[in-house]
């Protein structure tokens, strides 16, 4: 007996081409199924990466949403506004502790550094130490580099209160030192 012959025979009989096509049939549904649940899951990444995208939008102050209604960033001057540098510095220094009383935050020292190693490029540099609470340092440091002028969080140091771990009380410790750039006197 040839084995050409009954190759043929054996590929041409109904039983095996039925199961031959059930089997490839079978196939192209599988791979249909896994393209449709990758498509799926790709168009809910993109839904929660819309909704995150909303939230994070609807968290900016309204004064910058205000500031900027076409979407090209907040209006203003990115420098630090003042004829001297020690006004500029007293600018700098009430937007940092407006931003710490804004959410219950306590300002318990503050210095102005006209002298720091950024001074010589117009940076000017205050480091304040404050008490705020945990859930509040991710606003406050949202408030204080968002919008005009830019500020810097150069340095950030949270110390949390021994009672803190245990009960989840108390606020934090945090040493702030922020830069923003002043042009210089017009």
């Amino acid at each position: 007996m040839n084995p050409v012959v009954t190759l043929r025979k054996l590929l041409t009989a109904p039983l095996p081409a039925v199961t031959l096509y059930v089997g490839v049939m079978i196939l192209l549904l599988f791979l249909i199924a896994s393209s449709l649940s990758d498509i799926f899951s790709k168009r809910a990444d993109v839904a929660a990466s819309a909704a995150m995208l909303e939230q994070f939008e609807g968290r900016r102050p309204a004064a910058v949403r205000a500031q900027a209604p076409d979407g090209t960033g907040p209006a203003g001057s990115p420098f630090l506004e003042g004829a001297t540098v020690t006004v500029a510095g007293a600018a700098l220094l009430q937007r940092v502790t407006a931003a710490v009383t804004k959410l219950d935050g306590n300002v318990l020292s503050s210095q102005v550094d006209l002298q720091g190693t950024q001074s010589k490029a117009g940076f000017l540099t205050i480091i304040a130490s404050c008490d705020i609470d945990q859930p509040g340092l991710q606003q406050l440091l949202y408030d204080v580099e968002a919008g005009m002028p830019f500020l810097f969080v150069d340095q950030l140091v949270v110390q949390a209160p021994a009672s803190f771990a245990a009960s989840g009380d108390g606020k934090l410790r945090i040493l702030l030192a922020v830069s923003g750039q002043w042009r210089g006197a017009k």
